[in-house]
């Protein structure tokens, strides 16, 4: 029997290599059997090359728990160990010093494992002692036997055993009894090695009888040898990607798309990419791709491998050329990392392209779920954007499909402004602006329809890429101005007119916080609604865009909602209402007006006459009448407006008309709806 020390050089270091491994100790499991399932794939190798002559035999790994012992144990028949192989890859473990170590990577455990090659003793995070029983494929090898109990010490020693190949037999520790249960290591083995390359068996198979289970004859095999990825596309037929699809995510309805990534220079990666099915922007969900490295699992956060908007995606990605320390759990960026990314990125789009161009009519029936993934990739991903123009498509509210240049020959020559601008009109609800979007069509207009969450960022991606775009909604103004041609309308009401109506409307808007009511007049023609509701296309995407991103955009997001009601002075109850004030009000108003002129024009020639002089040139008397005219002048209209409200407050036409436009916006509600309802039927009868 050989004894001696584990070649680290403090006495003290191995306990603190435990530690460090401690924070993610689950991951003894893989490392263990990766290492049996790399032994089983270099004896096979050696055999095709014929360096090994004898006899393969059956290829597993088998994994035992023993409760009753404590004892865990990983069993292959790979290659094997001979003892000086034991003792160069085992025993030797080099540090250049080990406060320099621990310095170095105190903060890191995943570096620790990586950058010294200590997968194995991963085992020890579970186990107060482990064995090593092994035997190399080298005609004439002496077995022998290894053990240490997580501290410098060791024991060698020879044995007998009849099979080539190697047992790692795990005594677990009092904290961990938990992996000892068959259920913890079915969780795990599931997890991390559900498609190793060699078959991983762990138990027999079960099956019901009078009432229990019981073992069967059937090895127990929990991976599949030969997932989807690893074959050639052209042996894959639709279902069976689904199918893999179902072994990756068992309850999930079928996808939408796949893309096979098959490449060998110059790196190596291989995986299939899903675009899944999304009911609703809830659904989505990141660190849904799972990374591996030659078919063992590493880790299913993606970062930095997979461009932002793509981990939005569902499957696997395999490539043994992405830097990963042996832990497998931590990527550490460098150029390649950043090279397969661009080639994912390029793939992506270039298989999405080849699917419009092929069949666009199934790339159309499936654009409502794929429509959030572009998006998202173009908002993100410059060169992604770049490509992606060609096949992101625009939906219209007839339910056709078009692409950005599709759409430029369809609107052209009626949507172009006196400025030269292409005006795309959307509606974000095409219930709620229904009446906006029929005026529109009316005119000839094509509108799309823009109910995403991401759509109105894209819009504006698109306006900052050509300056000569702009997307405005159905309901930002009155169709005859969503895009103003030479042909402007007017008003015919004279100042007098607009005020007082003004004032009249103004009265009996919602008096509601962070609301505001600009009451503006247009002739939009006597069969167009007498009170319509716009607001601004700039300042509402403001605070829509504000909601969702926060930070600078929140000053938009605390300002108050500014809406236009619009009255219509071609309307005949406009009209009428106009006429009515006119008849209630103008005895009152009149002196009032007179007497407003009177003082305006005296101001006015004061004004005038002390235009070139200097605030002390001017006699106080004059400053005098100035500032009591201006006083009285303001105490004048507030009469007049207290006149025009009390009109108001007692006709219900006027509040009706301002209720219908807020109930065409969906903005009439509660207590208000209701009195809307009780006059209406006032009206009636």
């Amino acid at each position: 029997m050989k004894q001696g020390n584990i070649g680290v050089t403090s006495e003290n270091i191995f306990p603190v290599i435990k530690k460090f491994l401690y924070s993610d100790h689950e991951i003894f499991l893989r490392e263990l059997v990766s290492n049996a399932v790399d032994a089983t794939q270099k004896l096979k190798t050696l055999s095709s090359v014929g360096e090994f002559k004898g006899e393969l035999g059956e290829l597993k790994v088998f994994i035992k728990a023993d409760k009753k012992a404590g004892t865990i144990s990983i069993v292959d028949r790979g290659i094997g160990m001979t003892a000086e192989e034991i003792d160069k890859y085992i025993n030797q473990i080099a540090f250049s010093g080990a406060e320099e170590f621990l310095d170095k990577y105190k903060n890191d455990a995943n570096a620790i494992i990586g950058h010294f090659g200590l997968g194995f003793y991963s085992a020890f995070m579970v186990s107060k002692e482990v064995e090593i029983i092994t035997k190399s494929y080298k005609e004439g090898s002496q077995a022998v036997r290894w053990s240490c109990k997580g501290d410098p010490n060791f024991e060698l020693e020879e044995i007998e055993k009849a099979e080539r190949g190697t047992e790692i037999i795990l005594h677990i520790d009092d904290d961990n009894k938990d992996f000892l249960e068959d259920s913890k290591i079915n969780t795990l083995l599931s997890k991390y090695c559900k498609f190793l390359p060699i078959p991983i068996v762990f138990g027999k198979k079960k099956d019901w009888k009078d009432g229990k289970q019981i073992d069967t004859d059937e090895d127990n095999v929990i991976n599949n040898i030969e997932p989807a990825w690893v074959r050639k596309p052209a042996d894959l037929k639709e279902e069976d990607y689904n199918k893999f699809y179902k072994e990756l995510y068992p309850f999930s309805e079928d996808p939408l798309f796949h893309i096979h990534l098959n490449v060998d220079f110059p790196f190596n990666l291989t995986g299939i990419l899903y675009f899944p099915k999304v009911k609703n922007n809830f659904e989505l969900q990141k660190n849904k791709i799972q990374l591996y490295s030659n078919q063992v699992f590493v880790t299913d956060s993606v970062e930095g491998i997979v461009p932002e908007f793509l981990t939005l995606l569902h499957g696997v990605l395999d490539s043994p050329d992405i830097p990963l320390n042996v832990s497998r759990s931590y990527l550490q960026s460098d150029s390649n990392v950043k090279k397969i990314s661009s080639h994912i990125t390029k793939k992506v789009a270039d298989s999405l392209q080849e699917i419009f161009k092929t069949d666009r009519t199934q790339f159309e029936s499936k654009w409502d779920s794929l429509k959030i993934f572009i998006s998202y990739g173009m908002l993100t991903d410059e060169k992604f954007s770049e490509r992606a123009e060609k096949f992101n498509l625009f939906k219209n509210t007839e339910g056709k499909y078009f692409t950005a240049e599709e759409y430029k020959t369809l609107i052209e020559s009626n949507q172009t402004d006196k400025d030269g601008n292409l005006i795309h009109l959307y509606t974000n609800d095409a219930e709620q602006q229904f009446s906006y979007i029929e005026a529109a069509k009316s005119k000839g207009y094509d509108v799309l329809l823009f109910d995403e969450q991401l759509d109105i960022h894209l819009a504006s991606k698109l306006e900052q890429k050509n300056e000569k775009n702009r997307y405005v909604r159905v309901d930002a103004d009155i169709v005859d101005k969503l895009i103003l041609k030479d042909d402007k309308s007017t008003v015919s009401l004279s100042s007098d007119d607009q005020q007082a109506l003004s004032e009249v409307f103004r009265s009996q808007t919602p008096k509601q916080d962070k609301l505001n009511f600009l009451v503006t007049f247009d002739a939009i023609g006597a069969d167009a609604y007498p009170v319509m509701i716009t607001q601004d296309e700039f300042m509402r995407r403001m605070k829509e865009m504000a909601a969702m991103q926060g930070g600078m955009m929140g000053f938009y997001g605390s300002m108050p909602d500014s809406y236009n009601l619009v009255v219509n002075t071609d309307h005949e109850l406009v009209k009428s209402l106009l006429e009515e004030e006119k008849s209630s009000c103008s005895k009152a108003v009149k002196p009032k007006n007179d007497e407003i002129e009177t003082l305006r024009k005296k101001v006015d020639e004061l004004n005038t006459a002390n235009k070139d002089k200097k605030q002390d040139e001017i006699p106080e008397a004059e400053k005098e009448i100035i500032k009591t005219s201006n006083e009285r002048i303001s105490q004048l209209e507030k009469e007049k407006s207290e006149i025009y409200s009390k009109f108001a407050d007692g006709n219900d036409k006027v509040r009706q008309l301002i209720d219908l436009a807020l109930l065409a916006n969906n903005m009439l509600k509660g207590e208000a709806l209701s009195k809307f309802v009780k006059r209406s039927t006032t009206f009636i009868k």
